[in-house]
């Protein structure tokens, strides 16, 4: 039985947050300092923590890291504020939901039909066909959560506005609040999956899915695979070029998704 740790990235894999965080950052900001904040920092495949650290920089605020475990306090406790703007500003990114639901079919707990079982370690597989080859189910276990620049009560209020926290165990994920440099999230993932799960989670059992090269080069430190989809900012041939293992140009096409998170690594 072979077990992997699927990572998500939130922003422009999964959803589309209609600028939900920069506004919440200009509302921290004036709240703290009093005055309109300039422009916040480029925020493609970052983490909060470098974010905010570079954004205060930008608008000449001494000494910013003195100031960035408050800046990020704020942010979080502004979760409910930001997900009424969610649900009227944000949305499921074209075949999110149905990537994830088909994801789900290989969670820990499903029987040969695909129907949830009974515990974490229980055998057995999905129903076949799930994989996109046809040829059966594959002998693997899915556990589904995020690696994400955003703070763990941001990434969570915008996956639950817009439907899309179901199959996502956000115990097992890693948060932009955690580290600056995203590739020490994965370890920090991994960690979290492993003490839940009891499996090991390393090299290519762990698999990124994000739509900037920062994802694939988190990916690439690690020892990770790189699934890359091209429904951000970043062209498809850019990604490849960045080495992503695999790169879709959106998620749309959920046997194709899917098949290429299960695939098995080159040898």
């Amino acid at each position: 039985m072979r077990w992997l740790l699927v990572l998500w990235d939130v922003d422009f894999t999964l959803i589309n947050a209609g600028g939900v965080g920069a506004r919440l950052y200009r509302m921290v900001f004036r709240d703290m300092f009093g005055t309109e904040l300039p422009g916040a920092a480029d925020m493609a495949g970052r983490t909060d923590r470098a974010i905010v650290l570079d954004t205060l920089a930008r608008a000449g605020i001494p000494e910013p890291r003195q100031h960035l475990d408050q800046f990020l306090a704020r942010l979080a406790a502004l979760a409910p504020t930001g997900h009424e703007l969610a649900v009227q500003h944000s949305r499921a990114l074209p075949g999110a939901a149905a990537a994830l639901d088909a994801l789900a079919a290989f969670a820990p707990g499903r029987d040969n039909a695909g129907r949830a079982g009974t515990g974490h370690g229980q055998e057995g597989g999905p129903a076949p066909g799930l994989d996109g080859t046809g040829d059966g189910a594959p002998d693997v276990r899915v556990v589904q959560s995020v690696l994400t620049g955003n703070v763990r009560r941001m990434a969570e209020m915008k996956l639950r506005a817009v439907g899309l926290d179901a199959h996502l165990d956000l115990d097992a994920g890693a948060y932009g609040d955690s580290h600056e440099v995203r590739s020490e999230l994965v370890h920090l993932a991994r960690g979290n999956a492993a003490r839940k799960y009891g499996r090991d989670f390393s090299g290519a059992a762990t698999v990124l899915v994000g739509d900037t090269p920062l994802d694939v080069a988190a990916a690439q430190a690690t020892g990770a695979r790189a699934v890359a989809v091209a429904t951000g900012g970043t062209k498809a041939d850019e990604l490849a070029e960045s080495g992503a293992d695999v790169v879709l140009p959106d998620l749309t096409d959920t046997a194709a998704v899917v098949s290429a998170i299960l695939a098995m690594p080159d040898p």
